[in-house]
């Protein structure tokens, strides 16, 4: 199976522990193999084994407490 890379934006991080919180929920995802996060931009990179949905990746940053905005 081959892999896949989204990237996205997500407000509202402004620290190491926002940043760790996103790459928890993010990582239950079903699929998702890896979670990158850039602080300074908030740009999330997810690796997952396959197309995610968009919405549920909005969901679970949202229920995390933080916002998926367009990149």
């Amino acid at each position: 199976m081959s892999t896949s890379t989204s990237t996205y934006k997500v407000s509202g991080m402004t620290c190491g522990g926002c940043a760790g919180k996103v790459t928890t929920e993010i990582g239950k995802v079903a699929g998702v193999s890896s979670v990158d996060v850039e602080l300074a931009t908030g740009q999330v990179t997810v690796t997952s084994e396959g197309p995610l949905d968009e919405a549920r990746i909005r969901d679970v940053v949202e229920e995390a407490g933080y916002e998926l905005v367009a990149v």
